[in-house]
């Protein structure tokens, strides 16, 4: 069965979904330390935040591999203030300079394997530069968030800008190795449609912290939640800002 959504459709769900909140503010805030800067906003999706920074006077490049998510991104106002990118951090350009690399809405959990979430690691520090910072969330795997992904406490109904009528639910299956597969279930216009699984790493901050000096990155601060609290305070967060060395 392939899904009855087009991509559109798909991208507009998704912005439905994920409207601008306080992890966007953190990102944008986090951005501006430094005026006009060279940022890189990898697995940028439909392009809320990276819209955002480049509206805020930086030179951005926004990069992800969903086609879908980017012909969305592209159409959307101040589009063209911003370089966008099919692919994943193999795409970044060789001789590219960036100040800041952000990965938001979780992205870093869905680089899943371990070889290429190093890869993509390496990939970041080899395109910023000395002092070049890197930030990205990450769910504490110690708050268990997959156990509120059940389709009780996450049916919701929608209508999309076109006049679908949408249902949707989660369901996730833990397997070994700190992964999780989530798998979101739609009715579209009353008939059900194909279910679509992703799969996320819950990494530790320890496993966060060593693959960041691995890939040669300086950790500066790990944080709970999107008000600078202490990890485990009850936010559910790793939100990780490391540095490039000088």
């Amino acid at each position: 069965m392939s899904s009855r959504m087009t991509s559109a459709q798909l991208s507009a769900l998704y912005d439905a979904e994920n409207q601008w909140a306080a992890d966007d503010d953190f990102f944008l805030a986090l951005v501006n330390e430094r005026p006009d800067s060279r940022v890189l906003d990898l697995g940028c999706g439909t392009g809320r935040i990276t819209l955002a920074v480049a509206a805020a006077g930086h030179a951005v490049v926004g990069i992800d591999p969903n086609p879908g998510s980017l012909a969305a991104a592209r159409q959307k106002p101040g589009a063209e203030g911003v370089t966008w990118l099919d692919g994943t951090s193999a795409a970044i350009p060789r001789d590219a300079a960036f100040d800041v690399a952000i990965m938001t809405a979780h992205v870093a959990q869905a680089i899943y394997d371990d070889g290429n979430w190093s890869r993509t690691l390496a990939d970041i520090n080899r395109a910023l530069v000395p002092g070049g910072r890197l930030a990205f969330d990450s769910r504490d795997p110690a708050a268990r968030a997959w156990e509120h992904w059940t389709p009780a406490k996450t049916r919701r109904r929608c209508a999309l800008p076109d006049g679908t009528a949408l249902e949707t639910w989660m369901e996730c299956d833990p397997r070994p190795g700190g992964l999780v597969a989530l798998t979101e279930h739609r009715v579209v216009d009353g008939s059900i449609d194909k279910p679509e699984t992703s799969v996320l790493a819950f990494r530790t901050e320890d496993q966060l912290r060593h693959d960041l000096a691995s890939a040669g990155f300086t950790v500066d601060h790990v944080c709970g939640g999107w008000a600078g609290e202490d990890v485990g305070s009850g936010q559910g967060e790793l939100i990780v800002l490391a540095r490039k060395p000088r």
